[in-house]
């Protein structure tokens, strides 16, 4: 019979698991932002926004500097684009990347 001590141990090492796959499914959505907005802006290297975009949450963690750094790009291109936009594309990437992430990819 499980001790309170293993089942403790159970819960933190799932909290640690779910703590890590979300952090993997932002990155995955913040990169999939990148190269949305890459695209949108006509950018030739998508790659490198992309991942300028990936950066940009891990120098400070949060969705605000993300999508404010890539709000702030798009009108810096020339483009109109809706903040309620961006969070939309933001919000719709990181469903996107939790169901390949469940799906083992």
């Amino acid at each position: 019979m499980s001790s309170f001590s293993d089942r403790e141990q159970g819960f933190e090492g799932k909290f640690a698991h779910d703590q890590e796959r979300e952090f993997r499914a932002a990155a995955r959505r913040n990169r999939m932002l990148g190269e949305w907005a890459a695209r949108r802006m006509g950018l030739e290297n998508v790659d490198d926004y992309a991942r300028a975009v990936v950066k940009s949450d891990i120098d400070q963690p949060g969705d605000d500097d993300v999508l404010r750094k890539v709000s702030q790009d798009l009108v810096g291109s020339g483009l109109s684009v809706p903040l309620s936009e961006v969070r939309a594309k933001m919000d719709e990437f990181l469903a996107i990347a939790r169901g390949q992430i469940e799906a083992g990819d």
